[in-house]
């Protein structure tokens, strides 16, 4: 098939390998041009707009990162809804905004287009390996017509329901990750405060009721230092913040989801924008004085 791919970034990238891996053809975009050499070096072809992109394809798919990004991708003389023909297919693997999901989903029926959202889950290592989980909000025919494209860089694919189901799963699930993110580093800090050694603390959170995906995958970034784990803290602030939108919107207390919204606030004030979500908790190292590091925690890098 004749693939396009929008957004070339940690996700991205290795969305676009996989695809190229499958032997599609793949035409891809960024806002920067240099973000595309590995996929041009790959095979991929450049285009120069989001519409030339989406007037060479059956199926565009966007990742993005944020709903505004998603927005200007998709409207306009230069978007790809003035390029995708009837009959074609867009998928959006960006974290959106329910509301928008379905206003994209009926103007693109109006138009003959097929839309998708499949914000996918899981980490980068499970992106390069093409495991990663994808959470579909589609209508049923539409689902099963792109379901080919997403198995190339998909583990677990879970279909939701209708467009604007997943974006409030993957939201939640989001705001999930952030509340256990917190709450480890504060476990781990107490223990330290305490003259507990963290790496054999670690290991025992590990073996009891108090593990978690996040503790095994971002766990080791922390006691290593690196904190390097792919994702923004500007990124992890505007889900965050997406998760208690949510919640007024439907009227649930989210007491936890909102502590933990202003945590990352917090600490993307304190270490910028591009500085990965797992250094939240260097704000108690900051804070106490006290670092969480532990020998043999060093984690292979993945290439990107």
């Amino acid at each position: 098939m004749n693939l396009g791919l929008i957004g070339l970034g940690n996700l991205g990238m290795p969305i676009g390998k996989n695809l190229l891996a499958a032997g599609h053809t793949l035409f891809v975009h960024d806002l920067r041009r240099e973000a595309a050499a590995k996929l041009e070096a790959a095979g991929a072809i450049w285009a120069a707009s989001p519409r030339a992109l989406a007037e060479q394809v059956e199926t565009v798919i966007t990742v993005l990162p944020s709903p505004a990004s998603v927005r200007a991708v998709v409207f306009g003389d230069d978007g790809i809804l003035a390029g995708l023909k009837p009959g074609s297919s867009w998928i959006d693997s960006s974290t959106n905004d329910a509301g928008d999901i379905e206003r994209y989903a009926a103007l693109c029926a109006e138009k003959g287009i097929g839309m998708v959202e499949s914000p996918v889950t899981g980490g980068i290592p499970k992106a390069h390996s093409g495991t990663i989980t994808a959470l579909v909000g589609a209508e049923p025919d539409v689902f099963a017509k792109n379901l080919p494209v997403i198995q190339v860089y998909a583990g677990d694919i879970l279909h939701l329901g209708p467009p604007g189901s997943a974006s409030v799963a993957k939201v939640i699930t989001n705001m999930l990750a952030f509340i256990h993110l917190w709450a480890l580093g504060e476990g781990l800090m107490l223990g330290r405060q305490a003259g507990l050694s963290v790496g054999p603390l670690f290991e025992a959170i590990r073996a009891s009721c108090g593990d978690s995906f996040v503790a095994a995958t971002e766990g080791p970034e922390i006691l290593n230092g690196s904190y390097d784990y792919g994702f923004t803290l500007a990124l992890a602030s505007k889900d965050a913040n997406l998760a208690y939108e949510l919640g007024r919107k439907y009227g649930v207390p989210l007491e936890m989801g909102g502590l933990v919204e202003q945590i990352l606030l917090r600490a993307r004030r304190k270490y910028g924008d591009d500085a990965w979500s797992t250094q939240v908790v260097k704000m108690l190292e900051d804070d106490l004085g006290s670092d969480l590091r532990a020998e043999g925690y060093d984690t292979p890098r993945i290439e990107r």
